[in-house]
C-alpha cells in the first residue's frame, strides 16, 4: 500500500483537541475540519464555524443553525463546498447552506474575512467560507482509509468513512457519514426537542495523468430529518443531490500558470411538517416571528390576528410574519397536520486563469449561476422564483518587494431575477441590474520583527437574495412587496490586522469599520413582516494569542466583538452577537494531551426589539454566561487516536443571544429562548490506514 497526500489529502490527526481556530495568514483562517474539536464534534457547517472567533450561529435546537459572522447573516457570507453553492429550499432557512455540510467530509476549511476577495462569487460582504476536497495523490498503486466513530450523551452517534484507491494516473474516492442524536437536556434537566438523523454519501473519480493535470467528476446524495424546539414545524426531509466536474491544468506556458474549469449541479428537496417528528398542535411559531397562538385571536376586520406573531388571512393568503408563508397556492396540506414541500435547483459554472510574471500574479475569469425555486401544489410543482447571475472577475497581486504586497480585485455581476408566483402583486415581473464590487489591500512583513500587517478597503454591492424577496413579505413603504421595493445592499469596509509569530508567542488581531448603504432589515409587527432598507454603521474586532509556557504547556485566548448601528433610525442593529472570549490551557506530552476550555459570553443590551433577519429577531436583552469544558486525547499508534471531552462540566443553564423563540407547540412562551445543552460527555476514535 502506497500513497502520498498533498495539502488537500488525508492527513495525520494531532493529539490536540481544537478549541479555537486562529488566523493562518493575515486575512484568512485555514484549518483541517477533521481534527477533533470541542465543544462536541460538529454536526453541520455552522456548528464547526463557531470555533472560529467572530462566528456565531442562530440557534433553534440541536442542529442546522444558521451561521453569523461579525453580526452579518445569510448571503453576506458566501458558503462554498468544492467551489460551488448548495442552497437550501426552505423559505425560513430551516435548511441553511451549512446544514448540508458535514465538516469532517472535507479536507480543508478556508475563511477569508471581509470583502477582501472577488474570486468566489458575488455578494460576500462579510466573509467567504470554503469547504474543499483536493485531489488524491498516489505515488504507486495503493489505497488509504480514514474514518472515525463518536459516541456521546443523549444518543449522539456519528460514524464516518473516507477511502480512496488509485495510482499515478488516477483514483476513486468514497466518502460516507451519518450523524444522529436524541433530544438533549438543558442545565435544568428539561428536555429540549432537538433530535436529528442525517447521512451523506459521495464519490469522486479523478484522473491525474501527470503532475500538472487534474480532472475530477463527483456525485453525492444525502438526506435527514431534524426536530426544532424553536420552530412550528420540523424538517422531515433534507434531500441533497449534487454532481460536479472540475479540471485544472498547471504550467501551461512560461506565464500562464493555471487554468481552472468547473461545472456544478445542486438540488435540495425539503419537506417540513408538524406531525412526523411531533404531535400536531394548535399553535404554530415559525421562529423569526411566525405564528404564536398564545396571545389570543382577533378575527375582526376580515382578518385573523394570532397575537404573538400574527396570521393575516385577508386577501386569500396566509402570512406567517417572520417567515412570510403564503398559503394562497394551497402548497400546505392541513388535512393531517401541516406540511410544506419545496425544492431548489442550482446550476453553476466557473472558469479562471492564473498568470504569473516576476513581480505580478493575475487571476481572471467568469462565473455564472442559475437558481430555480419551486413549491409543491398537490401533484404539481410550481416555480415561484428564478435568478440568473453572470460575473466577470479579476484579482492582481503585486510583489512590490520581498516584504511588501499589494492585492487588488474587481468584479462585475449581471442579475436577471423573475417573480413566478401567481399570487403576488409582482407576478411575472423581472428585475435586472448590474452591480460592481472590488477591493485593494496592502500587506507587509516587517524586517524588525516576525510580524505581518495589512490594511484593505473593499466595496461590495449585494443583490437581495430569495429569502429577502420571497412571497408574503411587505416591501418598503410605497412598494407593493419586497420583490419590487428592496434595493441592493452596498457595503464599504476597512479591514486591518496584524499577526505575530515568535519563538513561544503567537498573536493576531483583525478589525473592521464599515458603512452599509441600504442594509436589508426585517421589521416584525404582528401579522406583517416588512423588509426595508436602512443605512448602517458596523465595526468590531477579533484577536487571539497563544503562549508556550514550556515544551508541554500551552495557553490560548481569543476575543471577538461586533457592533452595529442603524443610522437611519438611530438605534442598534439587530442580531449582533455579544462580546465573547475563550481561554484554554493544554498539556501535551508524547502521545497524549489534556486540556480545558472556558468560554465566556457577555450580556447583550444593544438590541432592536422585533427587528432582525428572515430567521431570527431580537427578543430582548440576553444574559451573559460561562461554560467550562474538559478534553483529552491519546494516540495509541500512528493509526488510532482516541479523543474525549466533557462539555459544560458544571451543567450550567444558558441560552445564546442569537436564538429562535421557543415554539408554543412544545410548551414554550413565544419569546422564550431555547436553552443550550447541559453537561454532555463524548468520545471519538479516529483511524487512518
Amino acid at each position: 500500500m502506497s500513497h502520498d497526500h498533498g495539502a488537500h489529502g488525508a492527513s495525520h490527526h494531532d493529539t490536540l483537541v481544537v478549541t479555537a481556530v486562529p488566523l493562518s495568514s493575515p486575512i484568512t483562517v485555514e484549518t483541517d475540519p477533521r481534527q477533533p474539536r470541542q465543544p462536541m464534534p460538529a454536526s453541520d457547517g455552522a456548528d464547526y464555524l463557531k470555533t472560529i472567533p467572530g462566528f456565531a450561529s442562530i440557534r433553534n435546537g440541536g442542529t442546522n443553525g444558521d451561521p453569523v459572522f461579525r453580526g452579518m447573516f445569510g448571503s453576506r457570507i458566501k458558503i462554498l463546498t468544492d467551489g460551488s453553492e448548495m442552497l437550501g429550499a426552505c423559505p425560513f432557512r430551516m435548511d441553511a447552506p451549512t446544514s448540508y455540510i458535514s465538516p469532517e467530509a472535507y479536507d480543508s476549511l478556508v475563511v477569508t474575512k471581509g470583502p477582501q476577495s472577488v474570486l468566489w462569487g458575488p455578494g460576500a460582504s462579510a466573509a467567504t467560507v470554503r469547504f474543499d476536497r483536493g485531489p488524491e495523490s498516489f505515488d504507486a498503486p495503493g489505497t488509504r482509509v480514514d474514518g472515525s466513530v463518536m459516541l456521546g450523551t443523549y444518543g449522539r452517534f456519528d460514524r464516518r468513512i473516507d477511502a480512496a484507491a488509485g495510482n499515478e494516473a488516477g483514483y476513486v474516492r468514497l466518502i460516507g457519514n451519518e450523524s444522529e442524536a436524541n433530544d438533549y437536556k438543558d442545565g435544568n434537566g428539561d428536555t429540549v426537542p432537538s433530535k436529528w438523523d442525517k447521512w451523506n454519501g459521495d464519490i469522486a473519480l479523478g484522473l491525474t495523468p501527470d503532475d500538472d493535470t487534474w480532472l475530477e467528476v463527483t456525485a453525492g446524495r444525502g438526506n435527514g430529518e431534524a426536530r426544532y424546539a424553536g420552530r412550528g414545524m420540523d424538517g422531515s426531509r433534507f434531500l441533497r443531490e449534487t454532481a460536479g466536474v472540475r479540471f485544472e491544468k498547471r504550467n501551461i506556458s512560461e506565464h500562464w500558470r493555471k487554468l481552472e474549469l468547473q461545472a456544478n449541479y445542486a438540488y435540495a428537496d425539503h419537506i417540513m411538517d408538524n406531525f412526523t417528528l411531533r404531535d400536531p398542535s394548535g399553535g404554530m411559531d415559525m421562529g423569526g416571528g411566525g405564528m404564536d397562538m398564545g396571545g389570543g385571536m382577533d378575527m375582526g376586520g376580515g382578518g385573523m390576528d394570532m397575537g404573538g406573531g400574527g396570521m393575516d388571512m385577508g386577501g386569500g393568503g396566509m402570512d406567517m410574519g417572520g417567515g412570510g408563508m403564503d398559503m394562497g397556492d394551497d402548497s400546505m396540506d392541513m388535512s393531517d397536520g401541516m406540511a410544506m414541500r419545496l425544492d431548489r435547483r442550482t446550476r453553476s459554472t466557473r472558469v479562471a486563469s492564473t498568470w504569473e510574471w516576476s513581480d505580478f500574479s493575475w487571476i481572471a475569469g467568469v462565473d455564472a449561476q442559475q437558481q430555480i425555486h419551486r413549491n409543491r401544489d398537490g401533484d404539481h410543482w410550481d416555480s415561484d422564483y428564478e435568478q440568473i447571475q453572470y460575473g466577470l472577475f479579476n484579482q492582481l497581486t503585486w510583489y512590490a518587494s520581498d516584504r511588501d504586497r499589494v492585492i487588488a480585485g474587481a468584479r462585475l455581476d449581471r442579475y436577471h431575477v423573475d417573480d413566478h408566483n401567481d399570487d403576488t402583486a409582482t407576478a411575472g415581473d423581472t428585475r435586472r441590474t448590474t452591480l460592481p464590487s472590488g477591493f485593494v489591500r496592502y500587506e507587509q512583513d516587517l524586517a524588525s520583527a516576525p510580524v505581518t500587517w495589512y490594511a484593505g478597503v473593499g466595496h461590495v454591492q449585494r443583490f437581495p437574495d430569495y429569502w429577502e424577496l420571497k412571497p408574503g413579505l411587505d416591501g418598503p413603504d410605497g412598494s407593493p412587496n419586497a420583490f419590487a421595493g428592496v434595493k441592493p445592499e452596498k457595503t464599504t469596509q476597512l479591514d486591518v490586522g496584524a499577526q505575530y509569530r515568535g519563538e513561544r508567542t503567537r498573536a493576531w488581531v483583525s478589525g473592521y469599520l464599515g458603512y452599509v448603504e441600504d442594509f436589508i432589515l426585517f421589521d416584525y409587527d404582528g401579522a406583517n413582516t416588512q423588509v426595508r432598507n436602512v443605512d448602517a454603521n458596523i465595526a468590531g474586532a477579533e484577536l487571539g494569542a497563544a503562549y508556550d509556557f514550556s515544551d508541554n504547556w500551552t495557553g490560548e485566548a481569543s476575543l471577538a466583538y461586533a457592533w452595529g448601528r442603524n443610522a437611519t433610525d438611530d438605534q442598534p442593529l439587530p442580531q449582533i452577537p455579544p462580546l465573547e472570549s475563550r481561554f484554554s490551557l493544554t498539556y501535551e506530552r508524547d502521545d497524549y494531551s489534556v486540556g480545558a476550555l472556558w468560554r465566556l459570553v457577555a450580556p447583550q443590551h444593544r438590541i432592536a426589539l422585533n427587528q432582525g433577519n428572515v430567521v431570527g429577531q431580537d427578543l430582548g436583552d440576553s444574559a451573559g454566561f460561562g461554560v467550562f469544558s474538559l478534553n483529552g486525547a491519546y494516540r495509541f499508534n500512528p493509526n488510532f487516536t482516541l479523543s474525549s471531552g466533557i462539555d459544560n462540566v458544571f451543567d450550567n443553564t444558558y441560552s445564546e443571544h442569537l436564538n429562535l423563540a421557543g415554539n408554543a407547540g412544545f410548551g414554550y412562551p413565544g419569546n422564550t429562548r431555547v436553552n443550550d445543552p447541559g453537561r454532555m460527555v463524548w468520545a471519538k476514535l479516529d483511524f487512518h490506514f
